[in-house]
């Protein structure tokens, strides 16, 4: 069975693709999470995975923000310390970087940006 958190940021990406159907392919996901055995763990990383990136990058930009970085959050979880690093990195360079808690806070924050 998904996790919470996981079917809260399905929810998400699903209503995104009804929602904007012409920029759907400049969403998406970063799969970081997961269990995996050491010799995939070890490729991945030399492939250039990171810990802490976020859930989700929207590759579209604001008038303020190049970019936006969702972290995906259910209930009172918490950023890992690689995650507050991810997001001093990505506000640093100039990124929009947010934690979303629901399907209503994602999508008051997606409409917000591209309003902006």
């Amino acid at each position: 069975m998904k996790s919470k958190e996981a079917q809260i940021q399905s929810a998400c990406i699903n209503w995104f693709r009804l929602q904007y159907p012409k920029l759907k392919n400049l969403l998406f996901a970063v799969p970081n999470g997961g269990s995996r055995n050491v010799i995939e763990a070890k490729n991945l990383k030399r492939q250039g995975v990171l810990p802490g990136v976020s859930d989700l990058i929207f590759l579209v930009s604001s008038s303020k923000y190049p970019y936006l970085c969702i972290e995906m959050k259910h209930g009172k979880g918490r950023q890992s310390e690689n995650q507050k690093r991810w997001q001093e990195e990505i506000e640093k360079a100039g990124g929009k970087y947010i934690i979303c808690n629901s399907l209503d806070q994602f999508i008051y924050e997606i409409n917000s940006y591209l309003k902006n």
